[in-house]
């Protein structure tokens, strides 16, 4: 049959096939009725020697490629509703799709309410129920202008370390409110040297509920001084805390205080620093990204700290920011495969856990309402570049060169090798 075939097709020249696929074309699209089509297509490849297949795709082939086809989906997603994600998701600090959608569900109408977003009930409703991943997609354009998409081939911070490193979790139930993981962070810059300003930080396992106070060194009793003020601006009591081996928390000031008001004292491991995954997160997104690797080391830029840690930056992370809670874990093979509840912010955890106080529910439900997340956004803004004003101004008092590169330290100075001493020969 193959044979046949060929046969066929010698018969009849290249530029006599071409202009008769032309003709044949013509016809096949403007046959009204699947039997004329089939007729054609009969015709054609008794005469071409053509398969069946083959001759379909030919002549339902465009002559002009510039030609319309199938006419397209009109998209639902327009502009103007991408314009008002885009926008919404810069207000709620370029979260992902799985957590930008709740607050879109959540706080798009209060947006409208507080004069942030000015569109029409249409596009509202279409912003309430897009899918997490058509956030993602519509929004790859904005990552990739704002450069928050890594290169491909780039390591993900802490992504191989994660999969080497078994997570221990504490013997705690953490379904219950009111166990708090506490760290230290320096913001030392290049150098450990001297006096810095250090931020205690400290997180809820359960809710995710964060609370940060800052201090000029890193004493046990500054740092004991900043952990009872954090316990006061909780809304929540405190059954437990747990922390790293630093001497700034394994001391018998904090020791005591923990036992008089009877609160679990426990530690991680030592070099075991996943052991403390919930506080660690926490120090990068609430900590690192707002203030950077700097040397803060002033009176003055001890107080823009505090201000921010002490207002905006906790309403803004613990009302308007989810955290997405691991529901189970399956070993399938060699990969783990877990599962993630619907992100809900730490206030909405709080209150879906009914274990507060009647009060406690009342006032945080009281603070959240007046809130503006916009507003809150733009006052973190212009506080942390008054910091960043006052650190440069601080630099050029002291002569510091602040375009010089400068080396990290990786060893203390009195951990540096000495030369060797020998006694004359």
């Amino acid at each position: 049959m193959k044979e046949a075939r060929l046969a066929k097709m010698g018969t009849m020249k290249l530029d006599a096939r071409k202009e008769y696929s032309k003709v044949v074309r013509e016809r096949y699209w403007e046959a009204h009725s699947k039997k004329e089509k089939s007729r054609i297509l009969d015709e054609y490849c008794a005469n071409t020697g053509h398969a069946r297949k083959y001759a379909i795709r030919k002549l339902r082939a465009r002559e002009n490629p510039g030609q319309k086809g199938r006419k397209k989906r009109k998209p639902v997603y327009n502009g103007e509703v991408i314009a008002a994600l885009a926008k919404v998701w810069e207000i709620f600090d370029y979260p992902c799709g799985q957590r930008l959608k709740p607050l879109l569900e959540g706080e798009t109408d209060r947006l409208r309410a507080f004069g942030e977003l000015s569109i029409p009930d249409e596009v509202a409703s279409k912003l309430k129920r897009i899918t997490a991943a058509t956030i993602d997609r519509r929004l790859k354009h904005q990552k990739e202008v704002l450069h928050l998409l890594w290169s491909k081939g780039r390591p993900k911070p802490g992504s191989v370390l994660k999969q080497k490193i078994a997570v221990r979790l504490t013997d705690w139930d953490t379904a219950k409110v009111g166990y708090i993981e506490a760290d230290l962070v320096f913001h030392c810059g290049a150098s450990t040297l001297g006096t810095h300003v250090c931020t205690v930080s400290a997180t809820e396992i359960s809710s995710g509920w964060w609370e940060g106070e800052p201090i000029l060194g890193k004493s046990q009793d500054h740092c004991f001084w900043a952990l009872k003020e954090i316990r006061k601006r909780c809304p929540f009591v405190w059954k437990g805390l747990d922390s790293d081996n630093g001497q700034e928390f394994i001391n018998e000031i904090l020791y005591k205080y923990c036992a008089r008001e009877k609160l679990e004292f426990t530690r991680s491991r030592p070099c075991h620093k996943n052991d403390n995954a919930y506080i660690e997160e926490k120090n990068w997104t609430h900590v690192r990204k707002v203030l950077g690797y700097l040397r803060y080391d002033t009176e003055e830029e001890l107080g823009i700290i505090r201000d921010l840690y002490r207002n905006e930056l906790r309403l803004y992370k613990n009302f308007f920011q989810p955290v997405m809670k691991l529901v189970s874990k399956e070993r399938i093979g060699g990969r783990i495969k877990r599962q993630y509840g619907t992100p809900m912010t730490p206030y909405q955890n709080l209150i879906q856990s009914k274990q507060l106080s009647k009060e406690a529910e009342e006032r945080l439900m009281q603070a959240y309402h007046p809130l503006n997340p916009a507003t809150l956004k733009r006052e973190i803004d212009a506080k942390i570049n008054k910091l960043i004003q006052t650190y440069e101004a601080k630099n050029v008092s002291q002569g510091t060169n602040l375009h010089r590169h400068t080396e990290p330290r990786m060893v203390t100075s009195f951990m540096i090798q000495q030369a060797t001493v020998r006694l004359p020969s």
